[in-house]
């Protein structure tokens, strides 16, 4: 089994753990390529030995890669769905960070999460994705997210107005200091944060949440992901922030911008005793009297 690692920052603490995980799946014989930068980043740590294949992204990533393991958080996670892209190499997440909805796989549980892969105990989610049609070229040939699309404001300027349609038809418009557009799997990331309701991975839909609305009536709605949602922007700037995901462009006015479901899917290792009913009541403390 060939095995990928990606990593984009680390602190000196992480090195042990690293170097832990480095060595279970050298043990369970699994082939390993590392991500460029984080093998340069970590080589003083690591003992003498001859360079292992590297890759430097989506361009040179084997193909024959069999899973694609992410140290960090969901924002790690979040960069390596821009390197499977559409080749069907599924995704794990070892969670370095605080709360980890993708990168669900606590460091002190990662030994038994190796288990489950060798011993093929584990099951692939599959994750819908949204896609971005522009008039112009934007994010670099990768026009597509696991969480969300957002339109927002610049820093300086002042509450825009978002006309949204769908499939051509006026739905509403937004008087906020932006709009977002969730999967399913990321209705537990930025929309959550802004009232948006959380959604089950499998539920066929989008999530349209206001970010921070004028009208206070204006509330997140769910709507079925065969749509195409499509935005015309108006403000007293003609730029505005554009993001798939922690990806950031800046548009004017004029570019005419929708998104729909992309065409494929990404898929998410989950060992078996993982599941989206244990994640959610791990994070968001459901079920735990916090009171004392």
């Amino acid at each position: 089994m060939l095995v990928a690692l990606y990593n984009r920052t680390f602190d000196e603490e992480d090195v042990p753990i690293l170097l832990r995980i480095f060595k279970l799946l050298e043990f369970h014989k699994l082939q390993l390529v590392f991500f460029k930068e984080f093998y340069e980043r970590l080589q003083p740590h690591l003992p003498e030995c001859p360079t292992p294949r590297l890759f430097t992204g989506k361009r040179d990533l084997p193909l024959n890669t069999d899973m694609l393991f992410t140290f960090g958080g969901d924002g790690t996670m979040l960069d390596a769905v821009c390197f499977v892209g559409n080749s069907n190499i599924p995704l794990i997440g070892v969670n370095l960070g605080r709360l980890g909805f993708l990168a669900a796989i606590p460091a002190e549980e990662v030994e038994d999460a190796i288990l489950s892969l060798v011993r093929g105990s584990y099951t692939l989610e599959k994750r819908t994705l949204l896609h971005l049609d522009s008039s112009i070229p934007l994010f670099n040939g990768s026009p597509f997210a696991l969480n969300e699309f957002t339109i927002h404001r610049q820093d300086t300027s002042s509450m825009i107005k978002i006309h949204t349609y769908l499939n051509g038809e006026f739905l509403n418009t937004y008087w906020a200091d932006g709009l977002i557009v969730a999967t399913p799997t990321g209705s537990t990331g930025y929309s959550l944060s802004c009232g948006g309701p959380v959604v089950f991975p499998q539920t066929s839909s989008f999530v349209i949440t206001p970010v921070a609305p004028h009208n206070l009536n204006t509330r997140p709605i769910v709507v079925p992901d065969n749509n195409v949602i499509s935005f015309e922007i108006e403000g007293r700037t003609e730029q505005f922030l554009c993001t798939l995901d922690a990806r950031t462009e800046t548009i004017k006015s004029n570019v005419q911008i929708a998104v729909k479901k992309e065409s494929f899917l990404v898929s998410l290792v989950r060992p078996d005793e993982h599941n989206f009913l244990k994640t959610i009541r791990q994070k968001l403390y459901w079920g735990i009297d916090r009171r004392n």
